[in-house]
């Protein structure tokens, strides 16, 4: 067994995780293709396995050394940043709705293979996408968009030269960031026109970001919307693609959220008011703008999601609502009458993963075990949906078109992520080679918090109990930690304190996913309240199990695992003696509107909220050793954040201990940085606990 080092604990990939990744097929359903690293690290090619014979082959490998954080422009880091890509080389590919042409974007220069014959076709472009004929490539420079016909190379502006702070065709900020929407145009299904986002953000105040690490003096400009204050001003227009006049839709709504084209040449809008308690469905076609076809509300926030689906045969479609506390899955009529519910229980759908409209099925992620999750295919027409997935622990999917192949991507605490494609027999397409470390396998159990709430932990113990316990701290909504799941084991920061005499613990409490709605809102207008307290149960419970050496307790996390090591130093001073916060979110008016508004409301409707759930109101009560992490040029949790505390620190007499990286965004991307921290990590911990 291979020795776990630190040098091993900073790298990337982790052990067992070199999968094939971004898996689909092509739209004649002969090809499963995929981004793969042959040698194992993060530089990827694609690849292509024929599902008659089971041939594997290499279908394009860069020119050159690819994709990397160092040759491509300031945008396109920027776009990894918020996608948090680490992965170079081949980064993206796509395939056109006709079957025949392949688009591989690198370093903005654009590839098109066709009948296996790779050229480029163009330069510069930010977030190019083929017109469904396979004919055309729209993409945005300069902040305005443009189509180039693949034939000739020649190329159409469709809009007018932006100025400065105005984009067309580009997601803004907030919605890369937040919404997870990262593109801001849409082809529609004739490849004759396309619907695009231009955003508008001159009147939201420059926020300097400098590189103070450089030699030559640098200052990044962002306009970045704090809560409470001004968004870009979004509208979404319809042009043709030889150009000439855009049809603006009259959409007064704060955010528009997705985009998509029905069957029948609707565009299909979903639109947010400010707060996000009211997500409408819109359409606009030749006829009138129609505002509301569905309407989901709630009296704390609606969730997005990426699950509507056409059934282009009747015009029917698949939308996804937490209307009963729990996400499912509903048919409606191409009015926007409900038809009936499609998947129903006190358990969430994750995902859609798969649908065909002709055969009337559709394919889902969900569980009823909330450290699993598992495949399943549902009618349209009703009936009791079937599990396709039997294995432990966390299974993910793709569908061939018309559902006639599969492949599961199946991973659990004890096993290597693995792909295994279903089209009659099984057959594994890839298997992780043996990782050859001793690790400890992380155990999962739950207990009953305070107030009879059911939460989940895992634990991973050292050689000798009890011992000094590490809580690994996330705890913000829309993620989930304590799962069945590989990664979790190949945690090596957990895996190094552990083989070090510590006990390191993870809790999910209220306010993280896939629990239920009720279980996710618990942090509504008051976060750092419950989230604490949650955390300090799990503590007590483990104490009372004898696994933790009297007080010796400690935790870290990171963005919003920053906060809540902050506010549980702070608000529960007696049970946490050394915390570690990287990046950490320490007052909510210096975060995003989408976001923070999304939980919080705004400043402005929620004072007592945004006071009690900053960490510099209570700065003076934090006694336990402090170590603050953050890079400086992090445009998604500012350095302000951490600036902000150590002045509040200081003004209360507070001592700190302060890391920092001048020039690491939100997650540090250099190893040799990555290394440096993770043992001042460790070494603060063994001195301090």
């Amino acid at each position: 067994m291979a020795e776990l080092t630190l040098d091993l604990v900073a790298r990337y990939p982790r052990p067992g995780t070199v999968i094939p990744g971004k898996p689909g097929f092509s739209p004649d359903g002969r090809l499963l293709t995929f981004l793969f690293a042959r040698e194992g690290g993060l530089a990827r090619d694609l690849w292509a396995v024929d599902l008659e014979t089971l041939e594997r082959r290499v279908l394009f490998t860069p020119p050159g050394e690819g994709v990397t954080d160092s040759n491509i422009s300031r945008d396109e880091q920027l776009r990894r940043e918020r996608q948090r890509l680490r992965e170079t080389g081949v980064t993206h590919y796509e395939w056109s709705d006709e079957g025949r042409t392949l688009l591989v974007p690198l370093r903005g220069e654009l590839f098109v293979q066709r009948d296996g014959q790779a050229r480029s076709v163009g330069r510069d472009a930010i977030d190019p996408h083929l017109s469904p004929d396979g004919t055309k490539i729209a993409f945005v420079r300069g902040g305005d968009l443009f189509v180039l016909d693949i034939a000739t190379s020649n190329e159409t502006r469709l809009t007018n030269d932006a100025p400065p702070g105005v984009t067309n065709g580009l997601a803004e900020f907030i919605a890369q960031e937040e919404m997870h929407r990262f593109t801001g145009f849409w082809w529609s299904r004739d490849s004759k026109t396309i619907a695009y986002e231009q955003a508008d953000e001159r009147h939201i105040p420059v926020y300097p970001i400098p590189h103070l690490g450089r030699d030559a003096f640098e200052i990044e400009e962002h306009r970045y919307p704090f809560a409470g204050a001004a968004n870009a001003k979004v509208r979404i227009g319809v042009v043709g693609i030889d150009g000439g006049p855009t049809r603006w839709i009259p959409e007064d709504s704060e955010y528009v959220a997705r985009a998509a084209w029905h069957p029948d040449g609707r565009l299909f809008m979903q639109t947010q008011d400010r707060l996000q308690r009211r997500l409408s469905l819109n359409t606009f076609s030749d006829g009138p703008y129609v505002k509301g076809l569905l309407v989901e509300q709630a009296d704390a926030f609606v969730n997005l999601h990426n699950d509507l689906r056409f059934v282009r045969e009747s015009g029917e479609f698949v939308w996804a609502s937490e209307r009963t506390g729990f996400k499912h899955l509903y048919l409606y009529s191409p009015d926007g009458q409900l038809l009936r519910p499609i998947t129903h229980g006190d358990w969430p759908v994750d995902a859609v993963v798969g649908f065909d409209g002709k055969s009337r099925r559709v394919a889902f992620t969900a569980s009823k075990n909330p450290v699993e999750k598992h495949v399943f295919m549902a009618s349209l027409d009703g009936g009791e949906p079937e599990q396709l997935t039997r294995g432990p622990g966390l299974h993910d999917a793709v569908f061939a078109p018309g559902l006639k192949a599969w492949v599961d991507i199946h991973e659990s605490s004890s096993l290597p992520p693995s792909v295994t494609l279903h089209r009659g027999e099984p057959c594994v397409v890839h298997a992780s080679a043996k990782v050859d470390l001793d690790l400890v396998t992380p155990e999962i159990t739950s207990f009953k918090s305070r107030d009879n709430v059911t939460l989940y932990a895992q634990l991973f113990k050292p050689a000798t109990l009890p011992a000094p316990l590490i809580v690994y701290v996330y705890g913000g909504p829309h993620v989930q930690m304590v799962q069945d799941a590989w990664a979790n084991t190949v945690d090596l920061r957990a895996q190094h304190l552990a083989k070090q005499g510590f006990l390191v613990m993870r809790v999910d409490n209220r306010g993280s996913s896939r629990r239920g709605l009720a279980f996710e809102k618990a942090i509504y207008r008051r976060m750092g309240t419950i989230e604490v307290q949650d955390q300090v149960d799990g503590v007590r419970w483990a104490q009372k199990q004898g696994w933790v050496d009297g007080g010796r307790v400690g935790l870290y996390g990171w963005s919003y695992g920053g906060y809540l090591t902050l506010m549980c130093l702070a608000k529960a001073a007696e049970v946490f003696k050394v915390g570690v916060a990287g990046a950490p979110v320490t007052n909510w008016d210096g975060y995003d509107t989408h976001y923070t508004e999304r939980y919080m409301s705004t400043p402005q409707e929620n004072p007592d909220g945004y006071r009690d759930g900053s960490v510099m109101t209570h700065a003076e009560k934090i006694a336990g050793k402090l170590l603050l992490i953050h890079g400086m040029v992090d445009e998604n949790v500012h350095f302000r954040h951490t600036a902000r505390l150590i002045d509040a620190m200081s003004k209360a007499n507070r001592p700190y201990d302060l890391l920092l990286y001048p020039e690491e965004r939100h997650m540090p991307r250099s190893e040799k940085d990555r290394r440096a921290m993770e043992e001042r990590i460790v070494d603060y911990f063994k001195k301090w606990l």
